[in-house]
């Protein structure tokens, strides 16, 4: 039994077209197929003053004093944009750590350009699951 001619070149298109896919590009792919069973927005979809639920991979955690108080900020990366979620007066919340998935909700404003969310909610997801 042979596959129909369509199939075949369908697969021979999706193969070569990973071949020339760059590792970065893979990955956001595939990160923004996660948006959907998470239940989260596009970060690129988010605008000013309005509550949005995104996930995504925190890419950098930093502690960075905000008027004298302590601040944690990391950096959350979706596929599509990043986000800075900011928690005031924290310098270490346990499980927040580069490289994890995070699901989090909260009022998106911006500030120097970039994409804030100040104290959201948040829930630690495992790597790759819904």
């Amino acid at each position: 039994m042979s596959t129909p001619e369509p199939a075949k070149r369908g697969g021979l298109r999706g193969f070569f077209q990973r071949l020339t896919t760059s590792q970065a590009e893979l990955e956001a792919a595939e990160l923004r197929e996660d948006l959907g069973r998470q239940g989260a927005t596009p970060i690129a979809s988010c605008g000013e003053r309005q509550r949005f639920c995104v996930a995504g991979t925190l890419r950098t955690v930093t502690l960075r004093p905000r008027g004298g108080a302590p601040a944690l900020e990391a950096e959350l990366y979706d596929g599509s944009d990043v986000i800075d979620l900011v928690w005031l007066g924290r310098r270490k919340i346990v499980g927040i750590e580069p490289g994890r998935v995070v699901r989090a909700e909260g009022l998106v404003s911006f500030q120097d350009g970039r994409k804030v969310m100040f104290n959201p909610r948040y829930e630690l997801r495992p790597a790759g699951g819904p």
